[in-house]
């Protein structure tokens, strides 16, 4: 399996960005990482396979970042609105094939990671 993220960018505060993650096989379980330099990766939202269920790392995101999937193309986004400076990070599209999409530890399969800079 491979992940390719796309969308990240410099944005002001208030700002919105969709992050993309094209998927190549089948996993269960894929879920979006933000990493802040010298911290652990941490898990932001992940989502099911083929039903679609929604995970969030804690309620103050949901309300600002939606995750969801296009299964046709095989792609999963992290859309973000009203974007903080606290947002900024490297964010990656990690993936596993357990049946717990909420249990941060089992992503094992990562992406390369793109840039989200909130001034």
């Amino acid at each position: 399996v491979q992940l390719v993220e796309s969308g990240g960018g410099s944005v002001q505060a208030g700002a919105s960005l969709r992050l993309s993650c094209a998927v190549s096989g089948y996993r269960h379980c894929v879920a979006w990482f933000r990493q802040v330099a010298g911290k652990a990766r941490l898990g932001v939202a992940s989502i099911s396979s083929p039903v679609g269920t929604t995970y969030y790392r804690d309620d103050s995101l949901k309300g600002r970042f939606t995750i969801s999937r296009d299964s046709a193309k095989n792609t999963v986004f992290l859309e973000m609105y009203g974007l903080e400076p606290g947002d900024t990070g490297m964010y990656y599209c990690a993936a596993h094939s357990g049946t717990l999409c909420s249990d941060w530890t089992r992503y094992r399969t990562w992406g390369q990671g793109t840039q989200v800079t909130v001034s």
